[in-house]
């Protein structure tokens, strides 16, 4: 009978290499996601400092609008030159820094004394935002192999509850500090960037060394990334206004109280954090086309429940609305990096970053300027017509049988 201790006979068998993979895979898609949630928890704060804003620096509905582009085009459209970059030089601080950045100059938002200086500070924080998504999307499900649909719906519904939480977690914070040492909310971010500073490493390089941007892959699958694109766009559109006014469509012309319409727009973001987990889970099963065609189908009826209805049923069609809408929100990014693999970082960019923040560019200062003349039931409310839009821009998405075949 052998002698040698059970553990010592545990470290000289062999390492499955296989089994490692997972691990440092499932290690990265857990801190990754941490720091979308972080992230994302920063993008999501202008819609509690508007109200605040238009009451107390007397900011006129287009300023609110403009500042809400600012953080679109900052954090979202500039996204593409954040991808390339990271395609091509693969530093993992891209990423890593993003949560403190962010949080730094989007918590000090309490400190703006008017527009100029709320922009600037909105457009910093943005850089952090703009520049943590492309790299983390492509590597948080590095080495996951199977039913990657739904791991990145994990990472993805981590961002969208970050987003969710952002209106109640600042309206808190101001109520709790005051608006002049909001800069305290900035320590989820800092935390984040050391965990993902010092536990994330760089995959090996031999095997980066074979992911460089080429646009050729991109141009063998253009008609269908620009159709994934355009429904990007439109789900975009409702989900980033929503985000920016609802607080303030809720207080100025419902009735709410401050706090109970940030709660309002976190149930909403809540809810599209569980749709997007569903969404990943079924689009495993069921496939990216049809999983788009249901939501943006489906979508309609309850948003304009919201909308049009009252007491409980209006606050049913707000929470139903938005969990069958963003059932779409990892859907896009897993259909866009299977068309072209070997550009994860940009095109997952196209997909969070450029089409979101064409949306933001065009609609958010569109609705403020035309809530100024009309009213933002009528402005918002008109907006339910795109997911139907996107119903039928879906039917023109290739079947999966008839996919290109992605560049190698």
């Amino acid at each position: 009978m052998s002698t040698e201790p059970a553990a010592l006979k545990q470290a000289i068998l062999p390492i499955d290499p296989v089994q490692t993979r997972i691990r440092s895979g499932m290690v990265a898609l857990i801190l990754y996601s941490l720091g979308h949630f972080c992230v994302d928890l920063y993008s999501g704060a202008i819609g509690a400092f508007q109200p605040l804003f238009v009451d107390k620096l007397h900011f006129s509905l287009t300023q609110a609008g403009m500042l809400g582009a600012v953080m679109v085009f900052s954090g979202s459209f500039v996204q593409p030159a954040y991808g390339y970059l990271s395609d091509r030089f693969h530093s993992r601080m891209f990423s890593a820094l993003a949560p403190a950045f962010a949080g730094i100059f989007i918590a000090s938002l309490g400190l703006a004394t008017g527009f100029t200086t709320a922009a600037l500070l909105v457009f910093a924080g943005g850089v952090g935002i703009a520049s943590f998504h492309p790299q983390a999307s492509a590597r948080a499900t590095f080495g996951i192999k199977n039913n990657r649909g739904r791991w990145m719906a994990v990472f993805i519904s981590a961002g969208t509850l970050g987003v969710a939480v952002a209106p109640t977690y600042f309206t808190a914070i101001i109520q709790w500090v005051g608006m002049h040492r909001t800069y305290l909310a900035a320590l989820p971010g800092v935390i984040a960037t050391i965990l993902l500073v010092f536990l994330i490493h760089s995959p090996e390089p031999e095997r980066v060394a074979r992911r460089r941007f080429d646009l050729a892959s991109l141009r063998e699958v253009q008609k269908p990334l620009t159709i994934l694109c355009l429904l990007v766009v439109l789900r975009s559109t409702i989900q980033i206004v929503f985000g920016q006014f609802l607080p303030l469509y809720l207080y100025r012309e419902r009735g709410f109280t401050l706090l109970a319409a940030s709660g309002a727009l976190s149930m909403f973001q809540i809810a599209g954090a569980l749709g997007g987990f569903l969404g990943g889970h079924f689009t495993d099963r069921f496939g990216g086309r049809r999983v788009i065609m249901f939501s943006m189908l489906f979508s309609v009826p309850f948003l304009a429940l919201f909308f049009f209805g009252q007491g409980i049923a209006s606050m049913t069609g707000l929470i139903l609305g938005g969990l069958i809408l963003l059932f779409t929100v990892p859907v896009n990014v897993v259909m866009a990096q299977e068309l072209a693999p070997s550009q994860a970082g940009t095109v997952s960019a196209l997909m969070m970053g450029f089409a979101w923040g064409l949306a933001g560019l065009i609609f958010i200062p569109l609705i403020g300027w035309s809530s100024d003349r009309l009213s933002m039931q009528t402005t918002m409310s008109a907006l339910t017509v795109f997911p139907l839009l996107g119903f039928f821009l879906t039917l023109k998405l290739p079947k999966p049988a008839k996919l290109p075949k992605p560049a190698k």
